[in-house]
């Protein structure tokens, strides 16, 4: 396996010399393709970011979000031992064997959810190994090579990331959100579990999370997840 990743077609690469998802946002805001993947594969963490030209507005478009974690929980599952459970957080957190292992950001040119952005940037940042001696000694807190993960090389993860990623983009354009909701419900973390908003009861058709207290169900959309770029 090289150093240095291959793409599929319609994605390129480009590695960041500082944060790999500020790099992409500065990148989609100077006008640069679609498809462009920057990465930053370090010792002790990866990162990695996509970005996108939607042609839909940006509600539906936030589906990419829970979309890419789709895809690198597909990556994970094919590259790492079969043991090693991998789920999504609604807000873009991961979850490797329950414990919390990195997230998933999102950025787009603008917040507005009824206008079609120019573009948006999906990106995560996975811990590889603990930064500390409590890291993955703890339930709550864990870092890939800690769970049995070590023989997963960055650059074959960051690939096999965006293979399975444009493949679920594919699919999107064909079927939609459901499609997608269908792969991610199986794959989400808390559904039916208490917070501090209320019972997490699953989401809409375009994601938002349905939240239920003692005043009823309401909806959190997406885009409360947008950071400022």
């Amino acid at each position: 396996m090289s150093d240095t990743p291959t793409f599929p077609p319609l994605m390129w690469g480009e590695a960041a010399q500082g944060d790999a998802f500020d790099h992409a946002v500065m990148r989609a805001a100077t006008g640069c393709d679609a498809g462009l993947v920057s990465h930053q594969l370090g010792a002790t963490e990866m990162q990695a970011a996509l970005v996108f030209a939607p042609e839909v507005p940006l509600a539906q478009a936030m589906a990419m979000l829970p979309l890419c974690g789709v895809g690198l929980q597909n990556a994970l599952g094919a590259l790492a031992p079969p043991e090693v459970a991998v789920h999504l957080d609604w807000d873009g957190g991961l979850r490797i064997n329950g414990a919390a292992c990195g997230r998933f950001r999102v950025a787009a040119s603008g917040d507005d959810p009824a206008a079609v952005p120019d573009w948006l940037v999906v990106g995560f940042t996975l811990p590889l190994v603990p930064p500390s001696e409590d890291m993955g000694q703890t339930p709550d807190e864990t870092a890939l090579y800690a769970e049995g993960c070590a023989d997963v090389a960055p650059p074959a993860l960051l690939e096999a990331w965006a293979r399975h990623t444009l493949n679920w983009i594919t699919r999107w354009e064909d079927q939609g959100n459901r499609v997608v909701h269908a792969e991610w419900r199986g794959l989400a973390h808390g559904v039916g579990e208490e917070t501090d908003t209320g019972t997490f009861m699953g989401v809409d058709e375009d994601f938002g999370k349905l939240v239920r207290d003692g005043t009823g169900t309401r909806v959190i959309p997406l885009t409360t997840l947008l950071e400022a770029s």
